[in-house]
């Protein structure tokens, strides 16, 4: 018989992840505003995840639940209505209709994480968010940490991937400025690949931070792009500006300890396609 898996909030992680269990044999289902952005094989569940009243009966007994979802406004009540409370309320669906559970996913951020001096974060550093979205996604890790299933929290860092040209275009347009503050990447492909293989990790921890090998300065992302666009020579690094947020160093030892091996393991692995394409389309 094969395992079904629900995946709360199918967005462009949750369609990656789902393609690749699909792939396995599971069938899966999905819940998401647009149904029809649904990956091809998603069978979709009509809830809204943030309208308890929403909430019928599940339409399968779901083996599995990855709660991928993301806001889509930056405001405290919204975050929590999607973090917390859609979580909570779900999850409390799935058990009235008893649903055989094995492992429920919960993909954070490394906004957790209060630092911003270019300190190393792991798994056991200290969480001490100085915004809401950190503190927020804290309560929802709570939730599932404290689950009566095995509950595994994934914190994951800035996600970038195909179609993401922001960033390339802002460099060719000699809009990016490059500085000494670390930055943390993982590719969409990487999160997936590492939901789908914590999934079947024997005895998982209930803590993973999903990040690749090499936090990297915005001056060496920036620089190295602009070599790849065939810019001029490189800027010089400017100090870093005591006022962002992000200047923190993730380390993914945790991860790779558990045997996931990354498809994309630095930024120039998955930035060199991204910044061909948008090349190719420029032209």
């Amino acid at each position: 018989m094969s395992e079904k898996v629900l995946i709360a909030g199918c967005g462009e992680v949750g369609n990656a992840l789902a393609t690749r269990l699909l792939a396995d044999g599971c069938e899966v289902w999905g819940v998401r505003r647009r149904i029809d952005a649904l990956a091809k094989g998603v069978q979709p569940w009509r809830i809204d995840l943030t309208d308890p009243e929403s909430l019928d009966a599940p339409p399968a007994a779901f083996d599995y639940l990855f709660y991928t979802a993301s806001a889509d406004r930056r405001d405290e009540e919204h975050y929590r209505s999607v973090y917390v409370d859609g979580l909570r309320d779900l999850l409390g669906a799935l058990r009235d209709a008893h649903c055989p559970l094995r492992r429920v996913f919960f993909t954070s951020s490394t906004a957790v994480y209060g630092q911003s001096d270019g300190e190393w974060v792991d798994e056991h550093s200290v969480t001490e968010p100085s915004r809401f979205n950190g503190r927020i996604l804290l309560e929802a890790e709570a939730i599932v940490r404290e689950a009566p299933e095995t509950g595994i929290n994934v914190r994951l860092s800035g996600i970038y991937g195909p179609g993401r040209t922001r960033l390339v275009r802002k460099v060719r347009n000699e809009e990016a400025t490059p500085t000494a503050s670390w930055t943390n990447r993982i590719h969409v492909e990487d999160c997936a690949g590492a939901l789908r293989h914590l999934m079947r990790v024997a005895d998982p921890e209930n803590l993973y931070l999903g990040s690749d090998d090499e936090p990297v300065t915005t001056a060496d992302v920036v620089n190295w792009m602009r070599a790849e666009l065939g810019l001029d020579a490189p800027h010089p690094a400017l100090s870093e500006n005591r006022t962002e947020r992000l200047n923190k160093r993730c380390r993914n030892a945790r991860l790779r300890e558990a045997g996931y091996q990354f498809q994309y393991p630095t930024f120039r692995e998955g930035y060199r396609p991204i910044v061909r394409e948008f090349l190719s389309q420029s032209a």
